[in-house]
């Protein structure tokens, strides 16, 4: 009959009156079977900075988890058919060796592998690859603010903002970090007009027309004025600019290279097999 060993609780009042651990490591906490739970087996974490009860309590209780555990898989182990022990051992190993391959394919593609993409590269890709770049929103380059209903001189902002001025947008930018509750340009990157709108806590409808039309836009509402300043926009539909795909492509580059790393690795270790007599194909 399967039973836990009484010699546990030996073990857990020397681990916690002792400080000799090395002479526990092989006291055994639990047997299930033919299987034993060793004091080293408990996990380090568990116990690091209790003392005393704690410490045997802790240990006590995963003692106890490691049990119900064992005698689940024991009781499983005999009772399911052979035919599905026989599918789980072959899940098993094709597991094992995907996770050995997949490791040592991460360590070669760390040692060997170019992971440096030039601009240039992701350019001569755009350039040879744009149809692939089609945007499926509308895209805007803008400046948002955000302002209490309160602000003082709100016109100065409203004209501001209209200018293409650089030292206009300067004094934009000082009068938006005394006043403004969000002052964003988006790091001067493309965006979707949907995020804009988002922003705005205003839905855009029939953005097209909107942005033809627009290249200032306003809105308020009890507690807040929405000022929006587009410089730039992309139509859906139109290819994607350079800039709004850049991280895409160099994914893609990437990709491209870790397939070919890969399928060069595979096909090496082949080859050096044949001229040395590693391989026998019968």
């Amino acid at each position: 009959m399967n039973k836990i060993v009484p010699v546990i609780f030996i073990a857990l009042s020397l681990a916690s009156c002792t400080g000799n651990k090395n002479g526990l490591k092989r006291i055994p906490l639990a047997r299930i079977g033919e299987k034993t739970l060793y004091y080293n087996d408990v996990p380090y974490q568990l116990v690091k900075g209790l003392s005393g009860d704690d410490s045997i309590t802790a240990i006590r209780n995963y003692v106890n988890q490691w049990s119900k555990r064992e005698l689940l898989f024991q009781r499983a182990e005999k009772n399911i058919p052979s035919n599905v022990k026989t599918d789980i051992e072959k899940q098993l190993d094709e597991n094992r060796f995907n996770l050995i391959v997949y490791q040592y394919q991460q360590q070669m593609m760390l040692e060997k592998m170019d992971t440096v993409i030039t601009e240039k590269e992701m350019e001569d890709y755009y350039s040879g690859n744009m149809n692939s770049f089609t945007l499926t929103s509308n895209i805007v380059k803008a400046l948002f603010i955000k302002l209490p209903a309160e602000t003082p001189n709100l016109n100065k902002f409203r004209t501001l903002l209209r200018s293409n001025r650089q030292k206009d947008i300067q004094d934009l930018e000082s009068l938006c970090y005394q006043f403004a509750e969000k002052y964003d340009d988006f790091n001067e990157q493309w965006v979707t007009l949907d995020r804009v709108s988002f922003e705005l806590n205003k839905e855009i409808t029939g953005q097209e027309d909107f942005l033809k039309r627009n290249t200032y836009y306003e809105t308020s509402d009890s507690s807040t004025v929405y000022l929006l300043g587009i410089s730039d926009y992309r139509l859906r539909g139109s290819i994607s600019p350079f800039e709004f795909v850049k991280d895409d492509i160099k994914r893609i580059i990437w990709n491209d290279r870790r397939i070919g790393f890969l399928k060069d690795l595979e096909n090496g270790i082949y080859n050096d097999a044949i001229k040395e007599n590693g391989i026998k194909i019968y």
